[in-house]
């Protein structure tokens, strides 16, 4: 019996028509038993129990996956990035990849309005201090008065662009990849952001390219009170230079939701300059909805493409 691999820690398979569809032709569902990110050993491990079709999440999928699982056919990543799979392995191994690229954008995009709003008027810290018994007056900042650097101009870069200016904030932009902008919004290269922006959020796609596009010598260029987010990927920022950089008041504020290693053990657990989240940037229950339907949507149309099953 051919067989397909929920690898996501979370998927709902009752309310799923196309996951439903695929389990009355007679397919077999391998969910994900271990409920978080798998290593690339684990999705070895259930992609060689026969399985054709695979609903992937965000674990490795390398040259050694693919050379393991013989009969793997369609992948169908249930989110954006596409940086952990190598898809020049996969079309090596004639192995479709399937993406689904706009069902998470609102939900990061608000996710990361409120990781804006939250990291300007200080809502964390003021939420600890009171229930330390404190009444802190503290003193925080205006979107409105800021402008906003955003690097990467995709589909969430666009939609935090017109969230931010719905606050009548500043917005600029870097984007080597694509010359469309929108209105109010002004293009320049990289290092002319990080010295203007007084926020700069990431939304650009991890590749070794852009690895640590956001180190040491990039924060030096920021100014003093600026305030970094990422609920893009990992490994775009070099966490140890920016809790660095906090340590020494380079930067005023800083909110991550996604990590180099997740679960996230590092330093920047030690600052209360830091909003730390855990990779919940597509976990808005609509979107999530949305994301999975398309996503094993995306599965059955490259199965059925495949000869693999019948329409």
């Amino acid at each position: 019996m051919n067989a397909f691999v929920i690898s996501t820690s979370s998927f709902n398979i009752d309310n799923n028509p196309a996951i439903q569809h695929l389990l009355q032709k007679g397919m077999r569902a391998i969910p994900n038993p271990y409920r978080r990110k798998l290593t690339e050993d684990e999705i070895i491990g259930l992609l060689n129990d026969g399985a054709v079709g695979l609903i992937a999440g965000i674990e490795p999928l390398t040259e050694r996956v693919f050379q393991s699982a013989k009969k793997l056919k369609v992948i169908s990543r249930c989110g954006t990035g596409l940086d952990s799979v190598d898809l020049t392995a996969a079309k090596n191994h004639g192995i479709t990849v399937l993406n689904t690229p706009e069902a998470p954008a609102q939900a990061v995009a608000e996710l990361t309005l409120g990781l804006i709003l939250a990291s300007l008027r200080q809502i964390g810290q003021i939420d600890q201090s009171i229930r330390k018994g404190e009444w802190p007056r503290t003193q925080g900042r205006l979107l409105a008065a800021q402008t906003i650097g955003i690097i990467g101009m995709g589909y969430i870069g666009r939609r935090v662009a017109r969230l931010c200016q719905a606050f009548e904030a500043t917005v600029i932009a870097h984007d080597p990849y694509t010359n469309q902008i929108l209105a109010d919004v002004t293009l320049m290269p990289l290092e002319q952001l990080l010295a203007t922006a007084d926020i700069i959020s990431l939304h650009m796609p991890y590749t070794p390219d852009t690895h640590h596009l956001l180190d040491a010598q990039a924060f030096a260029i920021m100014k003093p009170e600026a305030i970094v987010i990422n609920a893009a990927r990992g490994g775009l920022v070099d966490e140890n230079a920016l809790a660095q950089a906090l340590k020494t008041g380079k930067l005023a504020a800083a909110a991550l939701d996604v990590f180099e290693q997740e679960p996230y053990q590092g330093p920047l657990i030690e600052s209360n300059q830091i909003i730390l989240t855990s990779h919940i940037g597509s976990l808005a229950r609509e979107s999530r909805q949305r994301m999975e339907i398309e996503a094993a949507e995306n599965l059955l149309q490259g199965l059925i493409k495949t000869g693999l099953i019948n329409d």
